[in-house]
């Protein structure tokens, strides 16, 4: 069974950053590459990055491009999201995911 489990979020001010990870087991991991999406409340679950299996490609959403930083580290089986400048619109639940498995998310709150 694919499990994700997410963490790392919290409460940070405008400008602050944080690191996210995403433990995972049940499948191969090095062997698929993995997304990290967010779902704000009240607004549709939004795809915000990608890592290739092997960690090489790298694509971001253009909402969070040059501020968010995806990597992995395939022998913890784990996924990062650094997020750097962060702004009262991240504000949101962040998910890793991989095909149409997430995890239970972590809570990311940006506010003076």
């Amino acid at each position: 069974e694919v499990q994700l489990v997410e963490s790392g979020g919290g409460l940070v001010q405008p400008g602050g950053s944080l690191r996210l990870s995403c433990t995972a087991s049940g499948f191969i991991f090095s062997s698929n590459a993995m997304n990290w999406v967010r779902q704000a409340p009240g607004k549709e679950l939004e795809w915000i990055s990608n890592i290739s299996s092997d960690g090489y490609w790298k694509n971001y959403a253009d909402s969070v491009k040059g501020r968010f930083t995806i990597s992995r580290d395939n022998a913890r089986n784990t996924l990062y999201l650094q997020l750097n400048s962060l702004k009262t619109e991240d504000t949101a639940m962040y998910y890793c995911q991989k095909a149409s498995v997430r995890g239970q998310g972590t809570q990311v709150t940006v506010s003076s």
